[in-house]
């Protein structure tokens, strides 16, 4: 019986275009330089591939799934600097959806075992109206953008 996130790491595989796994060793050493520790989502995810492009492949994708290299803080990725000013530290970029906007894991905040995921759009960022929450988790996100048809699901119209 195959779980929801094997169900959506096999659309990914057969439809869109992943990178190789993460090896242990990797994400030991993403988690020791961000320090803090994936959910079982994107554990599955990275240890599945590190990073995707869904729907067309990179550059010219809207949903590039970031390999964990380059997930860093959305207040330095969005706003170039490092300081509280900028946003919180502990929302990450997670998925690039070009011109400066992500999709960002925000890790100060656990449910069920999942981190939420909140829109990082570069015009309104760090505000928290805008910068909602946009999925309770991981695997929520990856079901709805892969539904969608390469569209941004959580934007009105």
């Amino acid at each position: 019986m195959s779980t929801p996130m094997q169900r959506l790491l096999a659309e990914v595989d057969q439809r869109h275009f992943p990178n190789p796994p993460a090896t242990a060793e990797a994400l030991a050493a993403f988690e020791a330089r961000v320090g803090w520790r994936l959910d079982e989502d994107l554990r599955a995810f990275y240890l599945h591939c590190d990073g995707a492009a869904l729907f067309m492949p990179w550059p010219d994708t809207n949903f590039w799934i970031l390999p964990l290299a380059q997930v860093r803080r959305g207040r330095v990725a969005i706003q170039g600097r490092d300081e509280d000013a900028n946003g919180p530290a502990t929302w990450y970029t997670l998925v690039d959806l070009q011109d400066t906007d992500f999709v960002l894991v925000d890790v100060s905040q656990k449910k069920d075992g999942c981190y939420p995921l909140r829109d990082g759009y570069h015009g309104t960022f760090p505000d928290p109206v805008h910068s909602r929450i946009i999925a309770s988790s991981f695997s929520e996100f990856l079901e709805k953008a892969l539904a969608s048809g390469d569209d941004y699901y959580w934007l009105d119209g």
